[in-house]
């Protein structure tokens, strides 16, 4: 919602203003959809060429999400940590190979059932249960595991800043293709320089226009989109970090309950639970 309303601002008041001075809004509209086509019709063409089909495919998933809200609530963290919460502490009290069938099944777990909000993401489920079971063999140590989960996160990071970096280069690239247009439109008024003044007048305005879209769709709807998706991506990330310090604490020989208190540490602000909400959330469940 807070997107559209700010397109609708930004939009209203470039066009707003534009008329309010005297401007016919009437060349911008005629000229419109050839604009449009020629510009946003290049620039797709390179963006395909440009891009990998998976980075494609992550985009035109990605795009979506812009339009809603964040996922990564209070709400939610409260649940995740009560689930980090409950299964280091089944494995304190009953021993790590207490919950190899927890790690193993997760879709079967009681714990995990319990929790269905972070219960049910592929890409939480899948990093917890990953280390807990390398925690359960006992293979590695803290230092290890923690190399291992840091080049997990930055694989992570790489593959949802692919669609960001993508949209960052087509709002680049939209301005020139926007001067691609104008030139046309010039090279088209060039070639009816007999016409009278009134229509040369409104082909050249025609061509401008072009300019002026391109501009526009690039500093005014696309790019913000991309730094949108950005700040989205780094909260993804954030959350494993919390899993991440989580798990890592416990296996240092802190206790459940300040091992759920250093991943609470490495939230934002912003999402972070206060130490009390936590306690009391996790006493609930």
């Amino acid at each position: 919602m807070i997107v559209i309303i700010g397109y609708v601002v930004a939009m209203g008041c470039i066009f707003g203003v534009y008329v309010f001075h005297g401007g016919n809004i009437g060349v911008i509209l005629t000229a419109l959809p050839f604009e449009l086509i020629t510009i946003f019709g290049g620039a797709l063409g390179a963006f395909a060429v440009n891009n990998q089909p998976k980075v494609l495919k992550a985009t035109l998933k990605a795009l979506p999400t812009a339009f809603k809200g964040s996922k990564f609530t209070k709400e939610r963290y409260l649940e995740l940590m009560a689930l980090l919460y409950d299964i280091l502490q089944k494995a304190r009290k009953e021993g790590l190979m207490a919950i190899e069938k927890d790690v193993e099944e997760p879709e079967q777990s009681e714990i995990f059932k319990k929790y269905p909000v972070v219960g049910s993401d592929h890409h939480v489920v899948e990093f917890m249960t990953d280390y807990l079971r390398m925690m359960v063999s006992g293979n590695l140590n803290a230092h290890e595991i923690e190399s291992l989960m840091d080049s997990e996160i930055e694989t992570h990071h790489q593959e949802a800043h692919g669609p960001v970096a993508a949209i960052a280069r087509l709002a680049g690239a939209l301005p020139a293709f926007g001067i691609v247009a104008a030139v046309l439109g010039v090279v088209n008024t060039m070639g009816s320089v007999g016409q009278p003044p009134a229509v040369l007048g409104g082909m050249i305005a025609s061509a401008l226009v072009g300019t002026f879209l391109g501009i526009l769709l690039a500093y005014g709807v696309v790019e913000p989109l991309g730094g949108l998706l950005e700040q989205k991506s780094e909260d993804a990330a954030k959350e494993l970090q919390c899993i991440k310090t989580t798990l890592l604490a416990s296996m240092q020989g802190y206790n459940p309950s300040t091992a759920i208190e250093f991943g609470r540490k490495v939230l934002f602000s912003t999402e972070r639970p206060s130490f009390a909400e936590l306690e009391a959330h996790v006493k609930k469940k």
